[in-house]
């Protein structure tokens, strides 16, 4: 389908709005958990959303710092000894990730099993429940970003809720809830429709809102006021000279070393996969279903994580929560995606002190509401629907995912997929088929000793005095294991008054 860019600026940039209120806190938070400067976070939304934004294919994938690489990043800092250290690894990284673009190595991304891209969407979307839920409350000794099972705290998913629950903040339930109601209220069809109310989207209302009331416990309530760790924070600049100072730049020194080239393909690939399963996942939610071309998509990437190394940034990729969150908002073209990048460049350097006034619990909300529709109850149950072949894959995903973290789940989802694709052949490749004591043994496709065991079973549940026609023509494949069951039961069928017809097959 064909969009024309002039009639749908406005709604990308409502859209962009609101993938700027998630992505400023996740920036942050990754950075922080990676062991970077909260700037590098901040560099790498900003290049994400303009470069790769503007390079990119995709109509509505947004890219920046992902959460599926913090210990990567974490453990790589470490490793080399300094974050400029690691910045000279990125350059590189981004560098081979734009050569396997050159190389067509995007098609990769289309070996994903459906259940296993599901199963990530979805299981994305309950973590983003589960780890907004200690923030609603008040409780922020994590950061907003963090999608890990086990936390830098010492706590996981689940322990972090029950301290949350003991030691929650009273000023942060009353913003949580209003800025709910008005992402809800905002949702309503009429609302959305209407001339004036429908321009601004309800989670900058949400925001305002969160604001507002924690302005006004300064005033009536001051022992339910938010500051400090409560609040987003960001580098605040008091004159334009200090800017320079933000940016980090790559150290080289190591470039001699195997330890640097290790990461730098490490980053590449690990990034490669992240954002090959995430423009898979973001085509599958656009409501147009355009598809986004995987290689111009590494090629993009590498581009924008040589520049993020450059200067002072995290590493690059698609992600999912941004991405969900742009097209949940009504995005059509990439528009929004470099208006988001270009509103977090504006907005960070102009009024970092106001941004820094938002409250975490608000901005909880809007993630939570990004959450939900990730993982709603009715998305369970149409996976079931389609059989245990598509849902137990997608369940082990979800729950792997769940209590580990993003790469090690989807390995794990990839493997049981795997498991029930190479089910689902033995059982295509041979086919047998009964009518009033007449069978139809059809040997179909590749027919390999893996089959042996089926086709044994089979042939041996054929009863005495049946009329049996033996058909393979449709057999590219026949191995030496299965030319000896098919030679045996041949041999047999005489002795058990079998009336045997052979197709396509000569022993």
């Amino acid at each position: 389908m064909k969009i024309r860019i002039g009639e749908t600026l406005s709604g990308d940039f409502r859209s962009s709005l609101v993938v700027f209120l998630v992505a400023l806190p996740l920036c942050l938070g990754i950075a922080i958990a990676s062991g970077a400067p909260p700037m590098a976070g901040l560099i790498a939304g900003i290049l994400g959303g303009i470069i790769v934004g503007s390079l990119s294919k995709s109509s509505v994938s947004v890219s920046g710092p992902a959460a599926g690489l913090t210990v990567i990043v974490l453990d790589s800092i470490s490793s080399l000894g300094s974050f400029p250290l690691f910045l000279a690894s990125l350059v590189f990284a981004g560098i081979f990730q734009f050569l396997l673009g050159i190389a067509k190595a995007g098609v990769l991304g289309y070996y994903f099993p459906h259940a296993v891209i599901k199963g990530m969407l979805t299981a994305i979307g309950v973590i983003l429940v589960l780890k907004q839920i200690p923030h609603a409350l008040g409780y922020d000794k994590d950061f907003l970003g963090d999608f890990a099972f086990n936390q830098a705290d010492q706590h996981n998913t689940f322990s972090e809720i029950y301290y949350a629950f003991i030691h929650y903040s009273p000023g942060a339930i009353p913003i949580v809830l209003i800025a709910l109601g008005f992402i809800l209220l905002f949702e309503r069809p009429v609302i959305k429709r209407h001339p004036y109310l429908g321009l601004v989207p309800g989670a900058l209302w949400a925001v305002l809102s969160s604001i507002g009331i924690n302005a006004i416990y300064k005033i009536f309530k001051p022992e339910w006021v938010l500051d400090n760790e409560h609040l987003v924070q960001l580098p605040v600049l008091t004159n334009w000279q200090e800017l320079p100072s933000l940016v980090t730049l790559p150290n080289f020194d190591l470039i001699n070393t195997t330890n640097f080239w290790i990461v730098a393909v490490t980053l590449a690939v690990i990034g490669s996969i992240e954002t090959l399963l995430s423009i898979e996942a973001g085509d599958k939610m656009d409501p147009y279903k355009r598809k986004t071309p995987a290689n111009r998509e590494l090629v993009a990437q590498g581009i924008g994580n040589t520049i993020s190394g450059l200067i002072g940034g995290l590493p690059i990729t698609a992600v999912i929560v941004r991405t969900s969150a742009n097209i949940e908002s009504g995005a059509r073209t990439k528009w929004s995606t470099i208006f988001h990048g270009i509103l977090v460049l504006a907005l960070v350097i102009t009024i970092p002190g106001f941004l820094n006034q938002i409250p975490l619990s608000g901005l909880a909300a809007v993630l939570l509401v990004v959450g939900y529709k990730l993982a709603k109850p009715s998305i369970f149950l149409k996976e079931f629907k389609k059989g245990w072949d598509q849902f137990l894959p997608f369940m082990v995903t979800v729950i792997s995912i769940l209590l580990t973290d993003l790469l090690v789940g989807i390995g794990i989802g990839m493997v049981v997929g795997l498991f029930f694709v190479i089910k689902t052949n033995f059982h295509r490749s041979v086919l047998v088929t009964e009518r009033n004591g007449n069978y139809l043994v059809k040997l179909q496709k590749d027919v390999s000793f893996l089959n042996k065991a089926i086709l044994i079973k089979e042939l041996g549940q054929i009863p005495e005095g049946s009329n049996v026609v033996l058909n393979a023509f449709m057999a590219r494949l026949i191995d030496h294991d299965i030319q000896e069951v098919l030679n045996d039961f041949i041999a047999t069928a005489e002795s058990k008054n079998i009336t045997l017809v052979i197709e396509g097959y000569s022993n």
